[in-house]
């Protein structure tokens, strides 16, 4: 690590932010210079304009649909506070911590850009919470996505005044020790300070950039299952040759096939075309046969790059618009410090991340089908190419065990309950919007449920990887580990420290589970960046013009 993540400079990316949520030990946090000088001067037209008494919205006036009340001057710090209290709502589970601190980083980098005419100590403070890992706990659910994340924002505004809960180094508790035990002095809220920090698409975007990392991990994770699924299932490598990808090229798509053709270097068990074809006797005049091989196989190995590649480059617009919003200034109303003048908007509204979430949501549900059904090519003797049933250990008819084991039946049809799931999340947030707040917020974007709901819904298809990889790593027992590719051949290795080799019924949940969280960690996909060698420089012309995805 060792990185800086400059404040307010427009330079954070979905990768930065991603990487210090996961990890936040050994980060350089700073604000911008520039924008240190641009937060002070908002502050000050922000400070002019209260002292003249004219009305500025949610400053000297009341919020939504409360607007037209206008207050004095000395009232509106005591405003803000009200704001906060009254926005404490929420419920469900706490946000993940992951999440939680890349909202945190998201709203100060937004604050520190110097257009919501909020003090250089709120982003100083939000920084140094993020240092001493003292995050606020955030109920998943009760925003609207628009006028931002008002609800769960209010959370982390809570903290920072020294009041609620905080979850500091892992351990619950009040936020007001917290902060003491690191030399932290609660924040007083100037005008629109509390407005400025719930008032913004930061915890929807914190949702959304902790998925789009795990998403990349899961496609490449995806690769490796259909790798592994070509050798378990004796499956021709024809499908992955750069011919067929050159004459359709999406360049998720084609990356998608090439990491697979990379995996599958050295294999001993997937089958070259003309082998398969060669195996099946020459026929002449009108003659007839039935084939020996097949010359294809199911479309959830031979069509699993159409799939993965949809992955990909869903995954590279959503990035661009991603690093796009925790580049901007989503609060209201903005300050221009050359002009003096305060502009009202709707910059909160989170349609952009509510219209890739639901698109990526779509996409991940499509992988979990993927290897689900490639679970189930594997389990089923009718289909596995000569396997056992359902991936049980081979005993003679006449061995008592006979009979008595069904190995990963209930495994395969645990995923499909989950690859089921998976596609009913697939129903778009975005099309429920709610008139609310006595019809002023008459329009949302509900990107925060779309948001939450690719996030669970990449939960879901890591676990639906994890039995389809413990089953690839038993069907290629049967077959003959020593006979996979290098590559395939070190994933399975990993796989094996948390999963064993099944010879006889026994409870998989744990093993199961500790395989999931092997994948969310990232250390499978780590394990495969290796294989992806020079992919850009391979893609046709076509395909390096539409351009790869590029965030990871």
């Amino acid at each position: 690590m060792g990185a800086v993540l400059l404040l307010g400079a427009d330079s954070l990316s979905v990768e930065d932010v991603s990487d210090f949520a996961r990890r936040p030990d050994g980060w350089d946090i700073r604000l911008d210079e520039a924008a240190e000088d641009r937060m002070a001067a908002s502050a000050r037209v922000k400070d002019e304009l209260v002292a003249s008494g004219r009305p500025v919205y949610g400053v000297t006036t009341g919020f939504g649909d409360s607007c037209g009340r206008h207050i004095g001057p000395a009232k509106a710090a005591d405003l803000q506070r009200n704001l906060i209290a009254g926005h404490l709502a929420g419920n469900g589970e706490p946000a993940p911590a992951e999440v939680v601190r890349a909202t945190m980083l998201i709203r100060a980098n937004s604050l520190a850009r110097g257009y919501s005419g909020v003090r250089v100590a709120v982003v100083e403070l939000l920084a140094d919470c993020l240092r001493a890992d003292i995050l606020p706990v955030i109920p998943q659910r009760g925003s609207v996505g628009a006028g931002g994340d008002l609800v769960p924002l209010s959370y982390l505004a809570d903290l920072l005044t020294g009041h609620g809960t905080a979850l500091h180094r892992g351990e619950l508790r009040p936020a007001a020790d917290a902060l003491r035990e690191a030399g932290l002095t609660p924040l007083r809220l100037a005008p629109k300070e509390g407005l400025a920090l719930i008032n913004g698409t930061s915890f929807m975007a914190g949702y959304a950039v902790a998925t789009i990392r795990a998403a990349h991990e899961l496609s490449a994770v995806t690769d490796l299952c259909t790798a592994l699924a070509a050798e378990t299932l004796e499956a021709s490598t024809a499908p992955f040759e750069p011919f067929l990808h050159q004459h359709k090229p999406h360049p998720g798509q084609y990356t998608s096939a090439a990491r697979v053709r990379r995996l599958l270097h050295g294999s001993r068990l997937a089958v070259r075309h003309e082998d398969r074809v060669g195996a099946n006797p020459r026929l002449a005049g009108d003659g007839y046969q039935l084939l020996r091989s097949g010359l294809q196989d199911r479309y959830s190995v031979r069509c699993a790059p159409h799939v993965t590649g949809v992955l990909n480059d869903t995954l590279g617009w959503a990035a661009d618009w991603l690093d796009t919003e925790i580049n901007s200034t989503n609060d209201n109303p903005l300050f221009d410090p050359d002009t003096g003048e305060v502009h009202h908007g709707g910059n909160f509204y989170g349609g952009h991340v509510g219209q890739a979430m639901d698109a990526l949501k779509l996409a991940l549900a499509s992988i979990g089908d993927l290897l689900d059904r490639q679970t189930a090519l594997l389990v089923d003797e009718k289909s596995n190419h000569g396997l056992t049933a359902n991936l049980i250990r081979p005993v003679l008819d006449a061995d008592y065990e006979s009979g008595l084991h069904h190995g990963f039946k209930a495994a395969q049809s645990a995923s499909s309950a989950l690859a089921a799931e998976a596609l009913k999340n697939t129903m778009p947030a975005t099309a429920f919007s709610r008139s609310t707040e006595s019809h002023n917020q008459d329009k949302v974007s509900m990107a925060t449920v779309a948001a939450r709901d690719a996030w669970h819904t990449v939960e879901l298809v890591q676990h639906i990887a994890a039995i389809t990889l413990a089953a690839l790593c038993q069907a290629a027992d049967l077959r003959g580990s020593d006979r996979l590719a290098p590559a395939t051949q070190a994933a399975y290795d990993l796989v094996r420290t948390v999963v064993g080799f099944l010879d006889r019924d026994r409870r998989l949940d744990t093993e199961l589970a500790d395989l999931a969280a092997l994948i969310a960690s990232g250390r499978i996909g780590a394990l495969l960046t290796t294989t992806d060698g020079h992919l850009t420089d391979e893609l046709p012309e076509q395909a390096r013009r539409s351009g790869v995805h590029g965030h990871a």
